[in-house]
């Protein structure tokens, strides 16, 4: 069997399945089936072989032919040592005279040549942050904020006051989707609702109605709105003033720390807030040193795997919004949504696998470990989370795939240009 190469990734391979090996293989397998199969009629086991070859010939022959072809395309792959991306497209080929075999002709792809450029010549930026007081402090303030408790008050609203209403909103005299809710709780300011709608609230009493209009914004995330001027009835049915908790020993005891120690309470929170400081650096480095392997490499994609990239990244959308309450099959999100995201994604996955195989990268089990013990730091029973990472290898493995990025990471920043950039606690914490 000779291969053709139709283009730089794609094959063409015939394939033969000898007809008197395939017609056996059916025999046996409608022998055995007839031994268990059930017919009006006929006692169990008792049915005649040319009756269920008659009523399950046509599938069980199916079944065999489609076992021999990927047999042997298998066998023929491994024979030539082709490195199969995706799966073949195998069609029937006309018979040839005085030759007892089926033949078909199987076209696929394979893995393409990955060449990785002049690491060496690429630079990235290693973020360096010192927590200080201060920081630890905002910290502080917004473990308050997320414990802050809502008092109902007669008076007018405000910003940082919680409020319930009902809104009823129509556009050019018609309800719109999603313009009518009962009973919506929110705070004003903190930006779940248009800024022009907060707005409107503000100053509203208890009990108190009132209409206003408004205009969508141009960038709008729903389009049919996008830019639209409307109409809104609000009635403001309850306001709650907000009250942070004391920092005090009570607070302390929310947070974990037993006696209600505050020294205590915040050097927990700074090794919390260290550790938090950690990762997202190691993460802007990986992301960096990703994207400089992905720039550094030469490589032609196969599109059976952009493909099946495609397809994944469908099924994920569709799983992301049954978790929302919106069942929709994986069809209903366009392929072309995906094409960029899924060349990008194929791209790294071929450069990260040569990479590891070429330079014989592997997780180290005390890297492994590491990364269990710092998962497992932030629970009140670490060493039952460490048990139970190691309880499961389906678990682990997902931590040794972690661990081997880090390894990628950590060549790629061996041997790029690593340049040092302070920046401040609040910009890596997304707080600017």
């Amino acid at each position: 069997m000779q291969t053709e190469n139709v283009n730089s990734l794609v094959r063409r391979l015939d394939l033969a399945v000898p007809l008197a090996q395939f017609e056996a293989e059916v025999e046996k397998r409608i022998q055995k089936l007839a031994r268990t199969v059930k017919m009006h009629g006929f006692r169990p086991g008792k049915v005649p072989l040319k009756v269920v070859a008659q009523q399950h010939g046509s599938d069980v022959r199916q079944e065999v032919l489609g076992e021999s072809v990927q047999k042997r395309f298998s066998e023929a792959a491994r024979e030539q040592n082709l490195k199969v991306a995706g799966y073949p497209q195998i069609e029937a080929k006309p018979a040839e005279e005085g030759v007892q075999d089926m033949v078909f002709s199987a076209v696929f792809e394979v893995y393409p040549e990955v060449v990785l450029g002049d690491i060496g010549a690429m630079s990235l930026e290693r973020p360096e942050v010192v927590v200080a007081d201060a920081d630890i402090e905002k910290t502080v303030q917004i473990l308050r904020k997320q414990r802050v408790i809502y008092t109902p008050v007669e008076r007018a609203a405000a910003t940082g006051d919680q409020v319930n209403i009902d809104y009823h909103g129509t556009m050019d005299g018609v309800d719109f989707k999603g313009g009518q809710a009962m009973g919506y709780t929110l705070v004003v300011g903190e930006g779940h609702a248009l800024k022009d709608f907060e707005d409107a609230i503000i100053g509203m009493s208890p009990d108190e109605s009132k209409s206003f209009a408004m205009t969508f914004p141009d960038d709008y995330h729903a389009k049919e709105l996008a830019g639209k001027a409307v109409n809104f009835e609000v009635k403001l049915n309850r306001v709650a003033e907000a009250t942070l908790p004391a920092v005090d020993a009570d607070f302390a005891k929310s947070l974990g720390v037993e006696d209600g120690d505050l020294e205590k309470m915040r050097a927990e929170i700074r090794k919390n807030v260290e550790r938090e400081v950690n990762r997202r650096v190691q993460a802007q480095l990986k992301d960096q040193a990703m994207k400089l392997l992905v720039t550094a490499a030469t490589l032609e994609l196969p599109q059976a795997l952009i493909e099946m990239e495609i397809e994944r990244l469908q099924h994920h959308a569709a799983e992301e919004m049954s978790t929302r309450g919106m069942k929709m099959p994986a069809s209903a999100f366009p392929a072309s949504n995906f094409v960029a995201q899924a060349q990008q994604r194929v791209r790294l996955g071929l450069v990260l696998a040569e990479l590891v195989q070429g330079n014989k990268l592997v997780a180290d089990p005390d890297q492994v470990r590491k990364l269990v013990n710092e998962y497992a730091e932030s629970y009140e029973q670490p060493e039952e989370v460490v048990a139970w990472y190691y309880s499961s290898p389906e678990r682990l493995s997902e931590v040794e795939a972690i661990a081997l990025e880090e390894c990628v990471v950590d060549w790629v920043l061996g041997r790029a240009k690593v340049v040092d950039k302070a920046i401040s606690f609040d910009e890596l914490m997304g707080n600017v």
